[in-house]
């Protein structure tokens, strides 16, 4: 139950506690660099903190690992839209319409846009997770294996919006991704499958191929431009203060991909990567139009970063109301909430009702830095387009392989990340988008796991697909989001 009194002490600890207000900004500034650098993640750079917040008091240390988890959540736009290089899985959606918007000459809007919709994501989010937070996560827990395979299956179909040009070549793309999801340890029986020998593919290395991709292919294709030409068109940097007819324009869509994000966010499993797909294909839906998207298009960038965002606290309403915790970040933060003396739970909001609301208004106060910290950097960071290509090129390079490699000290995910750049350098002259192989990546192992798991509940019955009222709504949705681009696609042809 939300108290407004408590609230109102949750104020004046924080307010008399400078140091926890000194470290969550310093947490927010040092996500936003962490997710800024392909690689390394908000869940990279909450687990190396996690130790130096032992001695600290139970507000600065939590508000510190709040301030990592949102700006690296949002600082991976950063790169995504300057330089195609997603810092963080989440970003790769941002990557489609932002870097668009960066070869137009609109790189500082397109990081405003991003800036203010991650702010106004994250903080609705803090606010529904204050108000509501009870009520909302046990409403979470009705989400068990089928439920969880039908938003794995809706997030799949999200590869017909994103394709581009061409579905049939997207589909290709995601089918390709579908594969390399297939390589690692069986989700449900544990032994290896098309590993080839090597143990380091036994787990999926979805970040490495992400960069390369993304990032790496980005490079070797810039190797074959004229630089020179290059550098004039991309000096031009463009307003980075966002009108207020397009602020008004973005209004419902964040309000929008927030509650989608919040949504997903409570669902143990399901990230910040998920919900960016979700809120691009939603704002896409309702568009009025949507042959704009993948072209530059403002309000793609703002429902990516505002449902990203809206995750955030998502993700930690299950964990503070039911000891759920929602995504890597939020388990380890479960850990850190423990190691300070307090078992997350119901009983949390009575037993420490006073620290639980100043933990609220410092993740506001924290999004409230990302904010200012976010614009006073956006005249500074933008001016990375201006460096000359030649010396680009190569910082690119060197930034995929340090960030590939800090990820697990291995140089054989340097091999997979340059692979990796090599195919998606081909993918891109022929056409071939790389998005679908990312979400499909994503996606994949969640949909089989949790389809597998399902059916041995079910004893191996298929009824679940349509005796679960929540899992044959999502199902419906992802045959309608299926169908939609294919329906669209005739109809302008026989009209032609």
């Amino acid at each position: 139950m939300f108290s407004s009194d408590l609230l109102l002490q949750g104020v004046d600890h924080l307010l008399a506690n400078p140091m926890a207000l000194l470290l969550a900004s310093f947490g927010v500034l040092l996500g936003i660099m962490i997710g800024a650098l392909p690689g390394l993640t908000a869940t990279m750079g909450v687990a190396i903190l996690l130790p130096f917040t032992y001695g600290m008091d139970p507000i600065s240390g939590l508000l510190m690992i709040c301030g990592v988890f949102f700006g690296g959540v949002y600082g991976g736009s950063i790169t995504a839209i300057l330089l195609k290089i997603p810092g963080t899985p989440a970003a790769a959606a941002t990557a489609i319409d932002g870097y668009e918007l960066t070869l137009q000459g609109k790189a500082g809007m397109a990081l405003s846009a991003a800036t203010f919709s991650s702010f106004s994501g994250g903080i609705l989010s803090i606010i529904v997770l204050m108000f509501l937070a009870p009520v909302l996560a046990g409403w979470a827990l009705e989400f068990s294996a089928s439920e969880s395979f039908a938003l794995a299956i809706f997030g799949l179909s999200i590869i017909a919006s994103i394709s581009g040009a061409s579905l049939i070549k997207g589909l290709i793309s995601g089918v390709g991704g579908l594969l390399i999801a297939t390589i690692g340890l069986d989700p449900m029986g544990g032994f290896p499958r098309f590993t080839g020998g090597f143990v380091e593919l036994m787990n999926v290395p979805f970040i490495p191929v992400m960069i390369g991709l993304f990032a790496a292919s980005e490079a070797f294709k810039s190797m074959e431009k004229d630089h020179t030409l290059e550098q004039n068109m991309k000096a031009v940097i463009g307003s980075i203060l966002l009108p207020w007819h397009i602020i008004r324009r973005l209004l419902v869509t964040i309000l929008r991909s927030a509650g989608l994000g919040m949504f997903i966010g409570m669902i143990p499993g399901a990230g910040s990567d998920i919900a960016a797909f979700v809120a691009y294909n939603e704002t896409k839906r309702f568009s009025k139009t949507p042959e704009n998207f993948g072209k530059g298009e403002i309000t793609a960038v703002s429902s990516c970063e505002a449902g990203a965002n809206g995750c955030t606290g998502g993700a930690l309403l299950p964990m503070l109301t039911l000891g759920i915790p929602g995504d890597a970040v939020t388990a380890i933060m479960l850990g850190a909430l423990t190691l300070q003396g307090m078992q997350p739970g119901p009983l949390m909001f009575t037993e420490h009702g006073d620290m639980v609301y100043t933990l609220f208004i410092g993740m506001i106060f924290c999004y409230f830095m990302l904010l200012i910290l976010g614009l006073l950097s956006l005249k500074v960071v933008s001016n990375v387009v201006k460096i000359p290509g030649h010396i680009l090129t190569p910082l690119i390079l060197a930034l995929c392989v340090v960030g590939t490699y800090a990820l697990n000290n291995s140089v054989f995910d340097v091999g997979i990340m340059l692979i990796a750049g090599i195919v998606g350098y081909f993918m891109q002259k022929g056409g071939y988008p790389a998005s679908p192989v990312v979400l499909a990546l994503i996606m994949g192992p969640m949909a089989e796991s949790n389809l597998r798991r399902a059916l041995s509940l079910s004893a191996g019955s298929w009824d679940f697909l349509y005796t679960r009222p929540i899992t044959l709504a999502l199902l419906s949705l992802a045959l309608v989001t299926l169908a939609t681009p294919i329906a669209r696609g005739l109809w302008k042809f026989r009209h032609a």
